[in-house]
C-alpha cells in the first residue's frame, strides 16, 4: 500500500501562487507515475497534471499548461505542483494520486492511491 498526504493549499488572490506538496509513504517503489486532479463544487473531477516517477516526464491539462509545473523529488518521495498566475476558476480541492502502471494519465481510472485533498481558493 501507498499513503499520500497533500499539503500547501490555501486562500490566494488572483494572479498569486501556491506550491502543493504530496508526500508518499509505504510501497513507493511500486509507483509508476503520480498525478494531480481537482474537483470544484458541483463539477466532476478534473485531471491537472501527471509525472512519471523514474524519468520525470510531465503531462498537463490544457487549462493549466504554462501556469502550473509538476515535479518530483525521488529522495523525499514527494511530488510538487507549483501553481502560478492562479485564476478564480482554479478554485477546487486538489487531490494527489498514484498509479503503479502506465496507461492514460488523464483519467481517474488507473490511479490506485489517493490523498485526502487540499483546498485551493482563489479570490478575484
Amino acid at each position: 500500500q501507498v499513503q499520500l498526504v497533500e499539503s500547501g493549499g490555501g486562500l490566494v488572490q488572483a494572479g498569486g501562487s501556491l506550491r502543493l506538496s504530496c508526500a508518499a509513504s509505504g510501497r513507493t517503489f511500486s509507483m509508476y507515475a503520480m498525478g494531480w486532479f481537482r474537483q470544484a463544487p458541483g463539477k466532476e473531477c478534473e485531471f491537472v497534471a501527471a509525472i512519471t516517477w523514474s524519468f520525470g516526464r510531465a503531462f498537463y491539462a490544457d487549462s493549466v499548461k504554462g501556469r502550473f509545473t509538476i515535479s518530483r523529488d525521488i529522495a523525499k518521495n514527494t511530488v510538487y505542483l507549483q501553481t502560478n498566475s492562479l485564476k478564480p476558476e482554479d478554485t477546487a480541492v486538489y487531490y494527489c494520486a498514484g498509479r503503479a502502471y502506465s496507461g492514460s494519465f488523464t483519467t481517474e481510472r488507473g490511479y490506485d492511491y489517493w490523498g485526502q485533498g487540499t483546498q485551493v481558493t482563489v479570490s478575484s
